[in-house]
């Protein structure tokens, strides 16, 4: 049973100068996948692309059922400009749309940021061959051929082939009572310890902001490096046996974050909309790596639980925010404490916002191996400051925004 749906090599990846780019990476993904694209274009009914590049524009748009480039801006919709070393990473899937928008590497000065998203799908469809999603392309079925019960969870002692086939069909597993309430009261002691030990200018934590205009900590970056009592559990034998779920070889590489989920908070990054851990970009690259909650203290309904759709890992549709056409159907996974919760990378979930009560939980995740080949540089420290950075994104996604109020781009991808 394997998830790994990775196309592309990291060794592969070059600066690409901005003329190769638009004459002929461009020109020879149109012939490959136009059609594709295309129907991908009108299926999501966006309107025409231009990328504005160091001077040159040029527009993708959809003609007679195929992607066509035109050598101008003069038709676009919705106008991006970028620098030539961001369209290279655009096209090569090292930064999708969103990825360059939380990174302040586009400006949208015609359209929307919402407009911009949009076309996320359908350049992975003109890029990688992957087809934009339309109802009915997505079905569960089980290992007998019948209808696969989505509301289903696993403890430890359940057969692991249906978990691998669950995982497969649904892109997320519930694991019930992993860990003991005992441990997980030591672990929501140390999250504690760092979260008042925690400044925002200190590069290792998110802030976000409440109703009443209070900043507070709301994740603790390489929490695995401050607590010994998560060390210890993401060691323990019933943690370590997920990377042997599927038959791709998935390795704990270390790292972790702790996670507070407060009441009321209306800005920053702590109650996440929907939203694929690739988002950002490299899902040929990455896909799919499993994503582990630890649940301190449980989730329900009322403290925020955690919100999946199933079948969207195998779906080629938006990755920051949930389409309203979309035809899976969220779940929400109400925890216990010392449950575990997997999912996908591709798989779109959410933090739904805590009404009654905060939560806890530490999230930490198992890796792909390198394909055949392939020559995976290890992240450097330059790579802990990008994830430190990701704490102001809303505000330089806000900032790429040509409309005078971010709120439809908030509405939208809260859907």
């Amino acid at each position: 049973m394997s998830i790994d749906v990775r196309t592309r090599l990291a060794k592969d990846v070059r600066a690409l100068p901005r003329d190769e780019t638009l004459d002929a990476v461009l020109a020879d993904a149109i012939a490959a996948h136009g059609d594709l694209a295309g129907r991908g274009a009108d299926h999501q009914a966006l309107p025409p692309l231009g990328l504005d590049v160091e001077g040159r524009g040029v527009t993708l748009q959809a003609v007679s059922g195929t992607l066509a480039l035109r050598p101008d801006l003069s038709t676009a919709g919705v106008i991006a400009v970028m620098a030539a070393d961001a369209l290279s990473d655009l096209v090569q899937d090292v930064q999708s749309t969103m990825g360059l928008a939380m990174t302040a590497r586009v400006k949208i000065t015609v359209g929307s940021i919402n407009d911009w998203i949009g076309w996320e799908p359908v350049l992975r469809a003109l890029l990688d061959g992957r087809k934009v999603h339309e109802a009915g392309d997505v079905t569960f079925v089980d290992l007998d051929g019948g209808g696969l019960d989505l509301d289903r969870t696993f403890t430890l002692d359940d057969d692991r082939r249906l978990m691998a086939h669950f995982l497969h069909e649904a892109g997320f597993l519930h694991l019930r009572g992993v860990f003991e309430d005992s441990e997980m009261t030591a672990l929501s002691a140390e999250v504690d310890e760092w979260m008042a030990r925690a400044t925002p200018d200190d590069g290792e934590s998110w802030w976000a902001t409440d109703e009443h205009g209070v900043e507070q900590p709301v994740r603790v970056l390489f929490f695995d490096e401050k607590s010994p009592v998560l060390r210890a559990l993401l060691d323990d034998p019933r943690f370590r046996w997920i990377g042997d779920l599927t038959d791709d070889g998935h390795r704990h590489g270390g790292g972790a974050e702790g996670l507070v989920k407060p009441l009321g908070i209306v800005r920053g990054l702590s109650d996440l909309p929907w939203h694929k851990d690739c988002g950002q970009g490299k899902h040929s690259y990455m896909c799919n790596r499993l994503t582990c909650g630890i649940s301190v203290t449980g989730a329900d309904r009322r403290s925020g639980a955690l919100g999946v759709v199933p079948g969207s890992h195998r779906a080629n549709t938006m990755a920051a925010g949930r389409d309203p056409r979309l035809d899976l159907r969220p779940r929400m996974l109400e925890t216990r404490t010392g449950d575990v919760t997997l999912h996908c990378s591709d798989t779109l979930h959410r933090a739904h916002p805590p009404v009654d009560r905060p939560r806890k939980v530490v999230y930490s995740s198992f890796g792909l191996p390198p394909l055949p080949g392939d020559v995976v540089q290890a992240q450097a420290g330059d790579g802990r400051a990008a994830r430190a950075g990701l704490s102001d994104a809303q505000s330089r996604i806000e900032a790429a925004d040509n409309e005078a109020s971010p709120q439809r781009y908030r509405a939208g991808r809260g859907r």
